[in-house]
């Protein structure tokens, strides 16, 4: 029962991570693209909003993108140690997915505060396209949650020697 729980907020999450990240950066591809060729072309017409259209998509998908950096297993982390001794490889994987699970925590506390302020101020706004500042800020619980349920799912991996929550290799 608890495997199909986590396998089906495992493909959640695995749609929202692949299809938001595919669509914000075709989104910001499109419009930086059109940008310059409208530069380019000579013409006076300038999509003055696509820069920031760029920005607030790498910034999503900076978070998203860390979200699955875990779930392929290629978030950061001590990897020359356990080469050289291998006895510290579990502990410090270990230490490695406390070290993101306290992290993720924080991210839900502080982004949930900073989401919260952004949404109580009514002039906190995108400088050109106008939109409130709470939607990205938003990103920040959103990925602590995914981060840290992500992390979990690992670490019962880890623990059981699997590389999938249902126990298939």
């Amino acid at each position: 029962m608890v495997k199909k729980i986590f396998k089906k907020i495992d493909r959640t999450f695995l749609f929202i991570e692949e299809w938001s990240l595919f669509i914000a950066v075709c989104a910001a591809l499109l419009a930086a693209m059109a940008n310059v060729i409208l530069r380019k072309t000579g013409t006076d017409i300038n999509i003055f909003w696509s820069d920031e259209v760029v920005r607030k998509v790498i910034f999503f998908s900076t978070y998203i993108g860390a979200v699955t950096a875990i779930r392929s297993r290629s978030l950061i982390r001590i990897d020359a140690l356990p080469q050289i001794f291998p006895v510290l490889k579990r502990p410090l994987t270990l230490l490695s997915h406390l070290a993101v699970l306290f992290f993720a925590g924080i991210m839900v506390y502080l982004g949930w505060q900073m989401t919260t302020m952004m949404y109580q101020d009514q002039f906190a706004r995108t400088s050109t396209l106008q939109i409130p500042e709470w939607y990205f800020y938003a990103v920040l619980p959103l990925m602590g949650v995914m981060m840290f349920f992500r992390t979990l799912v690992v670490m019962v991996e880890d623990w059981r020697g699997t590389q999938d929550v249902t126990g298939e290799k």
